[in-house]
């Protein structure tokens, strides 16, 4: 997965965080946990705030 791959992500991430409310988690630990997903393999220098928001809103959306 890359930085732009925001569904993929947002879903992998609500299987590993089930018990997190996405809208408490701030962007240090969303860009850390996202780099942290097996399949995960992109720049860390490519993640901008306009991702991570992007991001937090899939991952929001993908629990309602």
């Amino acid at each position: 997965m890359m930085w732009t791959d925001i569904h993929d992500i947002a879903l992998e991430l609500s299987e590993a965080h089930p018990d997190v409310d996405p809208l408490t988690v701030n962007f240090v630990d969303l860009r850390n946990w996202v780099m942290e997903l097996p399949d995960f393999d992109d720049d860390p220098g490519r993640c901008g705030e306009k991702i991570l928001e992007a991001i937090q809103a899939a991952w929001i959306e993908e629990l309602e």
